[in-house]
């Protein structure tokens, strides 16, 4: 927490901010002798998410009228590398290994509260809430699209998936039985007895499956070799004859 006068210059701000940035970045080991910053081992923070973990907030509170609180245009230009976040394509910024600076005036926590929107966080054209300037709303709002299009992407995959077993269920329903055997037809067969254009060779035994096909055309050429065209009582008899 900063109490500023406004009687430093942009160059000595930014040199107090390189400060605090050393101060951030500083390791030590921990009780568990693992090293981590040791500003992390006076104060819990939860981790953050990757690629967006910033430093503790610095805030600074200006004594003096407004428009000499201190903004990203007028005195932190020398230290814009050590808050600016990087751009996305989802309208945010990412703010990782960044110092957060929020400032505020004295005047305007006297009139409105530390509770009203009276913080602004460099880099961001408006005042906001305390809460929100610490956050990253914009980043918040474009996980929640994104956690809502897949959503919905399950969603639709879902009810193709169902729609797909519906179609595969009534098909499985309308598959041809084996008259001989009673098993179901296999795909190729089932496609081999379906119609076919004119000139199509017929079919034989279409209600049999491959296997009782093969025994039934198995079983004729049998019949047929063995009842040959035979003479009986000096007449000839024909084999398509009882």
């Amino acid at each position: 927490m900063e109490i500023d006068n406004c009687f430093e210059s942009a160059q000595v701000l930014a040199a107090k901010i390189d400060k605090y940035m050393r101060f951030c970045r500083r390791k030590v080991k921990d009780v568990d002798g693992k090293e981590r910053p040791m500003w992390r081992t006076r104060w819990w923070v939860p981790d953050g998410r990757h690629g967006d973990r910033p430093h503790p907030r610095c805030c600074s509170s200006s004594t003096g009228s407004a428009r000499a609180t201190p903004t990203p245009s007028s005195r932190s230009l020398p230290s814009e590398r050590r808050w600016k976040g990087t751009a996305y394509d989802g309208g945010f910024h990412m703010y990782e290994g960044k110092l957060p600076i929020v400032v505020t005036g004295m005047k305007q926590l006297q009139e409105h509260g530390s509770g009203g929107a009276v913080f602004r966080r460099f880099g961001r054209p408006q005042n906001q809430m305390l809460i929100e300037t610490i956050g990253n709303p914009r980043r918040e709002a474009h996980d929640r699209k994104q956690a809502e299009y897949a959503a919905r992407q399950r969603e639709h995959k879902e009810e193709l998936r169902r729609i797909a077993a519906e179609h595969r269920a009534e098909r499985e329903a309308r598959r041809p039985v084996c008259a001989g055997c009673g098993t179901r037809f296999t795909d190729e067969r089932w496609k081999a007895i379906e119609p076919a254009g004119w000139d199509a060779p017929r079919e034989i035994h279409p209600h049999l499956c491959d296997d009782c096909k093969q025994r039934a055309i198995t079983a004729e050429r049998q019949a047929e070799q063995a009842v040959p065209e035979q003479k009986a009582d000096g007449i000839w008899l024909s084999r398509f004859r009882g």
